[in-house]
């Protein structure tokens, strides 16, 4: 069993800042990419930003310069760093990793999500 437990979601007026956070735990390993998703009212699941087993960061055009990924190995977490918030932003956030389970296959696995408002 694996799971991903989220935090940091909430309510933020636009200007401001979120720190988002997802633990990985249980039968998986080798972790390699991790991740966060955005789903906003209506429309599909997107990708905000990830990030290899080396630390080297991905970003979508729209949060470049304003989010900030980052990983910690040792304890299977992930971050996600929200500042300049806007109301577009608004969406619930899917933490995502992807590794090997006990069978040595590589899955993708998913958050229950955490949901962040940003008020104009």
């Amino acid at each position: 069993q694996v799971q991903l437990v989220e935090s940091g979601g909430g309510l933020v007026q636009a200007g401001g800042s979120l720190r988002l956070s997802c633990a990985v735990s249980g039968s998986i390993f080798s972790i390699r990419g991790m991740g966060w998703y955005r789903q906003a009212p209506g429309k599909q699941r997107e990708l905000v930003a990830s990030i290899d087993a080396g630390g080297n960061p991905n970003y979508a055009d729209s949060v470049k310069g304003r989010f900030t990924i980052s990983r910690d190995n040792a304890k299977n977490t992930v971050y996600l760093q929200m500042n300049s918030l806007k109301p577009e932003d608004t969406a619930v956030y899917f933490c995502n990793a992807f590794g090997t389970d006990s069978d040595y296959k590589w899955r993708s696995y998913w958050g229950q999500g955490t949901q962040v408002t940003v008020s104009s």
